[in-house]
């Protein structure tokens, strides 16, 4: 599913408009992201946990020239699901 595909989804659900649902989403993920950003969680009860974590720094490869490189350390953003939502796909 995409946003659209969500948006639509939701504004059936809901009855209200697909523009209400869309402003609303991007909120949402500002919300979430600005959150992340200030190094802080978003806990969803029963949906999940939204978090950022730093991954360490480590070799590779170029996949090109097979030749050794760094891969520098980055924050990545990591979710783990909540019960309810672990419930619903098991």
């Amino acid at each position: 599913m995409n946003k659209k595909e969500m948006i639509n989804a939701i504004a059936c659900r809901t009855g209200k408009s697909k523009e209400d649902i869309k402003r609303i989403l991007d909120v949402f993920m500002d919300t979430v992201g600005d959150t992340l950003a200030d190094g802080d969680r978003v806990r969803l009860t029963g949906f999940g946990t939204f978090s950022v974590s730093t991954r360490a720094e480590r070799k590779g490869r170029n996949p090109q020239t097979g030749e050794p490189i760094t891969i520098k350390k980055r924050k990545v953003v990591r979710f783990k699901a909540g019960s309810d939502l672990s419930g619903k796909v098991n």
